[in-house]
Parts: structure tokens; C-alpha cells; sequence
């Protein structure tokens, strides 16, 4: 197998210098994931300092380091590890021939990067790679970058920001083909002062980094369709919309329930049409669908393989998966798992969808706080009851302080007999929904990462509830 980096290219790349010859195959700044023949970034930050760990990546079989200080073992010195870590990002991206895309959005980033990988990776027979998990910040990307073959045909980078000028400097490193914006929603909303416009603007970043020739990727539907399209011009050769209006350039013309969940789309894209399932369910994921479809036909992808790819997707962790579980009292429940962030427009994607659920018992929800929504946290939340109400469950479990303001509103208008309670925490939680889920209930999950409630699914499924 041909080395990942030689102790020469790294050192090359990061002007550091090697205290011997070694290669490795893999790369991770978190000494925790090492495994036999990777590279260890000993990265400095605020709260810790990756040279503390550096015995322990060496002892779970760690090749080689990036220090900035002298230490056993092999090793590249440098003055600065994150900045090392950005040169060899730089690096791997300038000797790849690969197409690369860049997805951003407030919601839907993850689930298209996976999907993209899937359709890419089929049609180049395992020559397609992306960033793992949610590896989209400061670090994640020049981790990701740093870990692509020379090889790659096609790349796919998650891009995320809660702050102006983000998106502008990871951009620059991936320096797409094609880049996608999914969907504009208030997430983060707190950290910007004048509201979704600086949202539009931040996002609208990724189009910087473009290279020469290439596409922009953005929703038609968006109430700020106009201001992307002004900034995607001034970077990109070709700008694409996708959406379900009239006047889209990827639209979905028909679109019917498919026999499982998911749906059956009739897509046209310009002169073309497709005809495909998407396993995933929801509106939310037809959108994202023609995005994908977009940005293969952008970097040269077969659109076949996407459509099978699509039909074959299956929930992700956190973001939609879904489990059939035994319960202790006896029968089945099906937990659906969207523990891993939540922002408006998510919540109400993800409870429009629970609405047409079918459930031959009750819907039950455990619904955690959004966070990062500043001084509107308040009128999102109490937004929120409105589309609690109309999902038709029979239990409602809130999470979280901001919850006190939808629990508020719901308390004026629940049907009788529908329960309610809000709780502190997700170990709260738990118990609640340990109390009232039964034979051929269907639980949904679903709040901002920081309350944890994955622990809540993970109970569940494992049957430690």
C-alpha cells in the first residue's frame, strides 16, 4: 500500500524537520484515535496541549508526530503544530488532481456530504473520500484535507461556522470545484448582529475559495436567493439553483411518498431528467437530493450512481437514524434520532415530517432548547409549540431552560389527555419516556448537541433505560 505522507513530504510541506525517515497511512490530532502507522498533530490550544499525549499515540502505534518541541520517538519539528497542520492541508490539496466539493448550510450539511461521498465513491469504484463525522471547524478541515490520498477522484469537505470571516479561511484551503450552500435557518443567529442577513453573508464565504471555472450551488427557495446569487457571481464561472419552483435550474417537478417512507422525485436538470428513491424522509431531504444531484453533474460524477445511492442512504447518527428497539414491558418501538443539533428550521422540517409518521400506537417527543439563538431564543421557542401541535403526539418531553417558553405556550392550547412535562436534562428525560413508551410507539429525539440527549438514545437502544 502506498504511504499516506513520507516523513520527507511532511516535512517539505510544514518547513519542519524530520528526525528520521518513517511513513505513515493515516492522520489524527487526538491521540485517542491513533492507530497503527498514523501521524500524530500534537496541537496546541487553550486548554490543552497535544504534547502531553505524545507517549500515548506512540504507544497505540503511532508512526510519526508533529511537535513543536523535541520528543522521543520519530518525529517532524516545527515552530507552530496548528500551523503545521494548515501547510499540510494546503499541500495535500495542491498535489491532488481530485474534484473537490465544499458543502455549507445551516442545516443539512452532514447528511449531503455523506450522500455526496456515497454517489462519488460508487462511480470512482472507492476513489471518492470525505471529512469524517462532523469535522467542519478550524481543525476538522485541514485534519480532513490532510488525510486524502494523492490518489482521490473526488473530494467532499463539510464546511461550518458561528462566526463572520470562518467560512473565508476554510474555503481558501479546500479551494472547491463546486460548493454547496443546503439552506439558510437562524442557527447561530446569536453571534451575528444583524441577524440572518449576516447568517446569508457568512455563509456565502465558501464561494471565496472557488477555483477557476467553478460552480456555486445554492437554494432557490431561499428568501435570500437574490443576495447568494450576487456573491456567488463575483466568484464562480457557473451559478446553479436547485429547489421546486419554477425558474430552478435542478428542480424536483413530481414528487410522491415512497412505499417505505422517503420519497419518489421526477427531478429536470436542464436538458436531462431523473427519475429516482431517496430512502431518507421529509422534504427537507428532496431539497437536499437536488443539491447532490447538482453538484455531481458540476465535478463530472455519474447521476446514476447518485440516484442508486440515494435510494440506499440510510439515517445517520444523530441526524435522522433510525431504531427498532425491544422494550423490557415487551413489543417494539422505533426511536427516531436527530439528538445532534436542532435549530428552527430543522425543528420544523423534522416535526412537519412526524406529522405523516405512521405509527400503529402513540407519538411521543423529546424535544431539547436550541441553542445559540441570542436575544430571539424566546420567540423561536415559543414559534416551536405551533409545530409541536400539529404533529399529532400524545407525549411531549421538553429539554432545557429555553423549553420553559414552548411549554408555556403549549400549556394554553393541548388537547386533553395529550401529557406534558419539561425536564432539566437528558437523564430526566430518559426517565419520563422510560414511563410511557410502549408497544408500537414512536419516539422522536431531537435537540441541540450541547443537552446530550444522544445519551437518552443510546439508553434506549441498548436497553439500559
Amino acid at each position: 500500500m502506498t504511504a499516506l505522507w513520507t516523513s520527507a513530504a511532511i516535512a517539505e510541506a510544514t518547513a519542519g524537520k524530520a528526525s528520521t525517515e518513517f511513513s505513515v497511512n493515516g492522520v489524527a490530532f487526538d491521540s485517542r484515535e491513533i492507530g497503527p502507522g498514523d501521524l500524530f498533530v500534537a496541537l496546541k490550544g487553550e486548554h490543552s496541549d497535544g504534547h502531553l499525549h505524545v507517549e500515548q499515540a506512540f504507544a497505540s502505534g503511532a508512526a510519526g508526530a508533529i511537535v513543536s518541541e523535541p520528543v522521543e520517538g520519530s518525529h517532524i519539528l516545527v515552530p507552530d503544530t496548528v500551523e503545521a497542520l494548515d501547510m499540510l492541508a494546503k499541500a495535500s490539496r495542491v498535489r491532488t488532481d481530485a474534484k473537490i466539493i465544499g458543502v455549507t448550510g445551516s442545516v443539512g450539511k452532514t447528511g449531503t456530504k455523506e450522500a455526496l461521498y456515497a454517489a462519488l465513491d460508487r462511480c470512482s469504484f472507492g476513489k471518492a473520500h470525505r471529512s469524517v463525522k462532523s469535522y467542519n471547524n478550524h481543525v476538522g478541515v485541514p485534519l480532513s484535507l490532510s488525510r486524502m490520498p494523492e490518489d482521490t477522484k473526488f473530494g467532499i469537505f463539510e464546511m461550518g461556522m458561528n462566526h463572520a470571516n470562518e467560512l473565508s479561511a476554510l474555503t481558501r484551503l479546500v479551494r472547491p470545484d463546486a460548493a454547496i450552500i443546503t439552506a439558510i435557518a437562524p442557527a447561530h443567529i446569536g453571534n451575528f448582529r444583524n441577524g440572518e442577513q449576516g447568517i446569508v453573508d457568512a455563509k456565502a464565504e465558501i464561494f471565496e475559495g472557488l477555483m477557476p471555472g467553478g460552480t456555486a450551488i445554492i437554494p432557490h427557495e431561499s428568501p435570500y436567493f437574490q443576495r447568494l446569487k450576487k456573491t456567488a457571481e463575483r466568484y464562480a464561472a457557473h451559478v446553479i439553483s436547485f429547489g421546486f419552483e419554477d425558474g430552478a435550474d435542478v428542480r424536483a417537478v413530481d414528487v410522491v411518498a415512497a412505499p417505505r417512507g422517503g420519497s419518489l422525485v421526477t427531478a429536470r436538470l436542464g436538458d436531462r431528467s431523473l427519475c429516482f428513491t431517496i430512502a431518507e424522509a421529509g422534504r427537507h431531504w428532496v431539497s437536499n437530493s437536488l443539491a447532490i444531484l447538482a453538484a455531481v453533474r458540476a465535478v463530472g460524477g455519474d447521476l446514476a450512481s447518485a440516484g442508486l445511492s440515494l435510494a440506499e442512504m440510510s439515517g445517520i447518527d444523530g441526524r435522522g437514524r433510525r431504531h427498532d428497539i425491544s422494550l423490557k414491558s415487551g413489543g417494539k418501538a422505533l426511536i427516531i434520532d436527530e439528538s445532534y443539533n436542532a435549530n428552527p428550521a430543522s425543528m420544523k422540517a423534522t416535526l412537519q415530517h412526524f406529522t405523516v409518521e405512521p405509527c400503529t400506537g402513540r407519538k411521543i417527543l423529546i424535544l431539547g432548547a436550541m441553542g445559540e439563538l441570542g436575544d430571539q431564543s424566546a420567540q423561536f421557542h415559543t414559534a416551536l409549540a405551533d409545530d409541536i401541535l400539529l404533529c399529532g403526539a400524545a407525549a411531549i418531553i421538553l429539554v432545557g431552560d429555553d423549553m420553559a417558553h414552548t411549554a408555556a405556550k403549549l400549556e394554553q392550547s393541548l388537547d386533553q389527555g395529550v401529557k406534558m412535562s419539561h425536564c432539566e436534562n437528558a437523564a430526566a428525560a430518559l426517565t419520563e419516556a422510560a414511563k410511557l413508551i410502549g408497544d408500537g410507539d414512536v419516539l422522536l429525539i431531537k435537540g441541540s448537541n450541547y443537552l446530550g440527549l444522544s445519551s437518552a438514545v443510546s439508553a434506549l437502544v441498548n436497553g439500559e433505560y
